[in-house]
């Protein structure tokens, strides 16, 4: 089993900046995609950003150029951070890790239980 951890979120205001971190434990070994999602009261979960174990990355066109996806595998963890953030990236953010080496749109194998991230304006 794979548990994922996510910190960073809280509050902060339009054009500011926030990185979150999802921390990997358990049977690490199985995991290969990480990425992160979100998901605002009424709408779908939809991807924000993801990478592979090899360092490809995906990112939804609404947040190229500001946000940015990484991972740091000696610690088991990754991060995304996120730029000139706007009331529309207001969300739960969630970890995922994936047992295939593909970033999906619809989702990952494990979650993590997300942490909320407000825009004010």
């Amino acid at each position: 089993q794979v548990q994922l951890v996510e910190s960073g979120g809280g509050l902060v205001q339009t054009g500011g900046s926030l990185r979150l971190s999802c921390a990997a434990s358990g049977s690490i070994f199985s995991i290969n995609a990480m990425g992160w999602y979100r998901q605002a009261p009424g709408k779908r979960r939809e991807l924000v950003s993801g990478i592979t174990s090899v360092g490809i990355t995906r990112y939804a066109d609404s947040v190229k150029g500001r946000f940015t996806i990484s991972r740091d595998n000696a610690k088991n963890t990754v991060y995304l951070q996120m730029n000139s953030l706007k009331p529309e990236d207001t969300a739960v953010y969630y970890c995922g890790a994936d047992r295939s080496d593909y970033v999906a749109l619809s989702g990952m194998d494990y979650w993590g239980k997300g942490t909320l991230v407000t825009v004010s304006s």
